[in-house]
């Protein structure tokens, strides 16, 4: 633990420790994570967790480090879904080989994921009826919006807002609602029109372009 700590540290990378299989399999199923530590063969059911976890919809494609301690074969651990694997004791030179690989996939995941805050206005049609709201965040996944007036959205529903630029673009996508609080609901694209996607894409690239060169000058913002 100690070393992961020290290793992790020294590339910039958050880490969050969760000392049991449940736990680490209930934070993988509220949020996504760029990548994974897990102790297989020392912490009970922890093959289970990475199992869960590489199946989990948020963190199919996050970067898994399995541990080993000679009971789980390496096979086993790739099977599974480990990316890298490590044995018991580990050594820091393995570890941080692997960082300088894990790390740039680990950077693409957090951008993938990555929710750019956006005032934008936005329109939300469900059964017919269509109400405005406003996004709050964006990804290239889904976005969050005020759900003022939008009380009766749930399930499926169909959105459609403007991409900045100098010449305007509409994006709309079949969405789902997935989650609603107070005053907000996160809404996952589902099928994105043919005629929109590309724009949407450039726009998000050019925000990612913006969000690049902030990271180039702060401390990575992987999480682990």
């Amino acid at each position: 633990m100690k070393l992961v700590r020290e290793s992790l540290g020294a590339a910039n990378v958050r880490l969050e420790v969760r000392t049991d299989a449940a736990s680490a399999i209930e934070l993988a199923r509220r949020r996504h994570i760029d990548g994974f530590v897990i102790d297989c063969d020392d912490v009970h059911l922890a093959t289970d967790a990475l199992i869960a976890i590489r199946n989990s919809r948020s963190n199919k494609l996050s970067v898994i480090f399995a541990v080993l301690n000679g009971k789980t074969s390496i096979d086993a651990a790739v099977e599974a879904g480990a990316n890298f694997v490590l044995a018991k004791p580990v050594r820091e030179t393995l570890l941080r080989s692997h960082l300088e690989v894990a790390i740039p996939k680990m950077e693409r995941e957090h951008r993938r994921y990555f929710r750019h805050k956006i005032d934008l206005p936005i329109a939300v049609t469900c059964a017919g009826e269509t109400s405005v709201g406003k996004i709050m965040n964006v990804s290239e996944g889904g976005v969050a919006l005020t759900h003022h007036g939008l009380d009766a959205a749930e399930g499926m529903v169909t959105v459609q807002f403007e991409l900045p630029g100098v010449t305007a673009q509409i994006f709309r996508a079949r969405s789902e609602v997935v989650w609603r609080d107070a005053s907000t609901i996160g809404v996952r694209f589902l099928r994105i029109e043919a005629g929109s996607r590309r724009s949407f894409e450039a726009w998000l690239e050019s925000l990612e372009g913006q969000l690049l060169l902030r990271e180039s000058i702060q401390p990575s913002n992987a999480n682990v």
